[in-house]
């Protein structure tokens, strides 16, 4: 390794999985120790909510979200894809979001994530994300993209989704490509083999 290098940066071509927040307590203690910060609880809160991307939620402006209510519809561009993809909000991500707006002022055209220095960027979330993941104990690989995965997680685990509609929910094409990206098939197959008939 040469000098100055990042041992723990990935190799060109390779990739890193972060893992979703498989524990619910941990949920809830990210949310106790988010719930002064109104831009940090709503990052985490939309997040685990809405399954939308880091890039996508950053995206937000306030006027798409000045006036929203528990059902509303919130349209975000996929930079993956150029496409809108609309959302339904639940009380929880109208709850953060209002709390977000009523913390400070915002012009129609602002982003509603906004750091001192201007704009919120996703490798700041990223490092966001893996402190307070650290900071409740959790041990393993979190980022970013631990949120989205979360919700997907959360919504085959408690809510019993099929994968059909998590992989709409996702954009992905196959369904191994949403098992896979929710890391639990190898888990659900094992549990097949333990049934007895």
């Amino acid at each position: 390794m040469q000098k100055g290098q990042n041992p723990n940066y990935p190799r060109p071509g390779s990739q890193i999985k972060v893992e979703p927040i498989r524990d619910k307590r941990a949920i809830t203690r990210i949310k106790k120790l988010l719930e002064d910060t109104p831009r940090e609880n709503c990052i985490f809160i939309l997040g685990i909510n809405t399954a939308f991307r880091a890039n996508e939620l950053l995206s937000i402006r306030a006027e798409q979200v000045h006036m929203i209510e528990h059902g509303s519809y919130l349209d975000v561009k996929q930079k993956k894809n150029n496409k809108y993809r609309k959302v339904v909000l639940n009380q929880a991500a109208t709850g953060a979001i209002q709390q977000l707006l009523a913390s400070r002022d915002y012009a129609p055209d602002d982003l509603l994530f906004q750091g001192q220095r201007g704009p919120i960027t996703v490798p700041y979330v990223n490092r966001m994300v893996k402190e307070w993941c650290k900071n409740v104990g959790l041990k393993g690989n979190y980022g970013s993209h631990t949120l989205r995965k979360t919700w997907g997680y959360w919504q085959r685990k408690g809510n019993n989704a099929p994968v059909p509609v998590l992989m709409e929910a996702f954009g992905h094409a196959t369904q191994k490509q949403t098992l896979d990206y929710l890391g639990i098939e190898e888990k659900e197959i094992h549990e097949l083999y333990l049934y007895e008939i």
